[in-house]
């Protein structure tokens, strides 16, 4: 029946929330991580793809997500700073450039820009004006004026995670909600910008969650969903949360891919909780990373990850 379903997922078929999903749920990992992996080289060849973020604004963020080492609510050890200079944004986008880096991002702790706006358009001009890469940003909840002007200055993808359900989302943060989230999403695509948004994985959801998010996702047509697993960070209020499984990552990672086929998947935070950083993974239906540091969490090198889709057959010497 897997086997079935994944050929008409490739004829054009598309699975809808009335769909009987139990074939994923069931199914071994070994057969399921297999087929979803055949969906991800038909619809999207093995094109790879390497991103990085920078903490370009980091800490004291008045949001009170529970899983984040940035709130103010919080009492971690998170570093805090303002704006980065243009000058240590652009040394720090070379550097990953030559490094064979696809895509570069700024993301800044708080619920917006607010004041630094014009520092963060003139960080992305000089970025566009002086390197080769793609550009995302990461922002927090934009207007569509906003993000307007970062496309202006040469911004492709803003980024803005739905973290999870809307179920679940009062869960993990009430000072802004999940419908904020659509519309900072709507507005940058209104803007003209692609858009990744995904979410975390471990923060109390249930399966039936994961795949309302990854529904959701579809119906948003973003461009690219990073899956993040959750690192309880101490001094949050997830600190205390279980780890989960590998297999139950793997089969997250795979029912992803068969809700959104054509869609890059993107390993992102809390790669090194899973063996060889995601290797499985991006066997199972993932397609891209993000690489090197993760904000406040460590991920894996460039070099490594380099060499591990190309191990893999991953072509990542395309050029943007």
């Amino acid at each position: 029946m897997l086997n079935q379903l994944t050929d008409s997922i490739i004829s054009g078929r598309r699975l809808t929330p009335d769909d009987d999903l139990m074939p994923l749920l069931t199914a071994p990992i070994e057969e399921l991580s297999r087929e979803a992996d055949r969906l991800r080289r038909a619809l999207l060849s093995d094109h790879g793809e390497l991103c990085t973020i920078v903490n370009g604004r980091s800490g004291k963020c008045p949001e009170n997500c529970k899983f984040c080492a940035q709130s103010a609510h919080h009492h971690t050890e998170a570093e805090t700073y303002g704006f980065l200079s243009d000058q240590e944004l652009l040394e720090d986008c070379r550097s990953l450039e030559i490094r064979g880096v696809h895509r570069y991002s700024i993301v800044t702790a708080g619920r917006n820009l607010g004041a630094d706006l014009d520092k963060a358009v003139g960080a992305y001009r000089c970025l566009h004006e002086h390197t080769h890469m793609l550009l995302c940003a990461s922002h927090g909840l934009l207007t569509e004026e906003e993000l307007r002007r970062l496309k202006e200055a040469g911004v492709t993808r803003y980024h803005a995670n739905l973290e999870t359900s809307r179920r679940n989302f009062p869960n993990i943060c009430t000072t802004h909600t999940y419908d904020d989230k659509i519309a900072c999403i709507q507005a940058a695509r209104r803007a003209g910008l692609e858009v990744c948004s995904g979410g975390i994985l471990g923060l109390g959801e249930t399966m039936q969650d994961r795949i309302d998010m990854a529904f959701d996702l579809a119906a948003l047509k973003v461009n690219s969903i990073p899956l993040n697993v959750l690192v309880a960070i101490p001094g949050t209020p997830f600190a205390d949360l279980p780890p989960l499984s590998e297999e139950e990552i793997l089969r997250s990672v795979a029912i992803f891919r068969f809700i959104c086929p054509d869609i890059t998947i993107r390993l992102a935070g809390g790669r090194m909780l899973m063996k060889n950083y995601g290797e499985n993974a991006l066997k199972g239906g993932a397609n891209a990373t993000i690489t090197g540091d993760m904000l406040t969490t460590s991920g894996n090198g460039i070099t490594e990850d380099k060499e591990l889709f190309t191990k893999l057959g991953y072509d990542i010497n395309w050029k943007s």
